[in-house]
C-alpha cells in the first residue's frame, strides 16, 4: 500500500503532500523534513530506495525520482514493489508533462488543484487505480471539458442577472 506521495523542491519546501492515512500535522510535518533530509545527501547515482527513517519505520520504503528541482517520493510499505513505483513515478511525471507541456515546479504551485486531480486518477486511498498514460490524459480532457462548460455557463447566468 501506498502510504503518502510528497513532491519536494531541492531547497526541501514541499509542493506536493497527500497521506493515504490519517497522522498528526507536526509529524506529517517532520516525515516531510526527515524524508528530504535522507534523499537529499544521496548522489544521483546511487539507488532510488531507502528504508522508511524513524518516522515510518523499517517496514515502509522510500522510494523516491530526481527530476530538476523536484523529488518525486512515495512511501510505500513493503507489499508494493520497488520498480513498480518507480515506473509510477514515471506515469505521474510524464502525465504531468502532457498536461502542463514541460511540467515545473510552478505548475505545481499555481495548479495544485489539477496535479491532486491527476495524481487521483493513479492512485486513491494508497491503492493504485491506473497507469494507463491515455485513459490518465483522457480523464482530464474529460474534467477540463467540464470545467470550461462550468464556466461558460456561469458567465451566462451572471449576463442574465444583469
Amino acid at each position: 500500500m501506498i502510504r503518502a506521495v510528497l513532491v519536494i523542491n531541492n531547497h526541501g519546501k514541499a509542493r506536493l503532500v497527500k497521506f493515504y492515512e490519517v497522522i498528526a500535522f507536526e509529524k506529517q510535518q517532520r516525515a516531510i523534513a526527515e524524508c528530504y533530509s535522507l534523499i537529499s545527501k544521496r548522489s544521483d547515482d546511487v539507488c532510488n530506495f531507502l528504508e522508511g527513517g524513524s518516522i515510518w519505520g523499517k517496514e515502509t520504503k522510500l522510494i523516491y525520482r530526481h527530476y530538476a528541482t523536484l523529488y518525486f517520493v512515495f512511501i510505500v510499505d513493503e507489499s508494493e514493489s520497488e520498480l513498480g513505483i518507480l515506473d509510477l513515478i514515471q506515469v505521474f511525471v510524464e502525465s504531468l508533462d502532457k498536461c502542463f507541456e514541460n511540467v515545473c515546479e510552478l505548475d505545481l504551485i499555481f495548479h495544485s488543484d489539477k496535479v491532486s486531480y491527476i495524481l487521483d486518477e493513479i492512485i486513491m486511498g494508497g491503492l493504485v487505480l491506473e497507469t494507463n498514460k491515455e485513459e490518465i490524459m483522457q480523464a482530464i480532457e474529460e474534467e477540463n471539458k467540464l470545467e470550461i462548460a462550468s464556466r461558460k455557463e456561469s458567465l451566462t447566468v451572471t449576463k442574465i442577472k444583469r
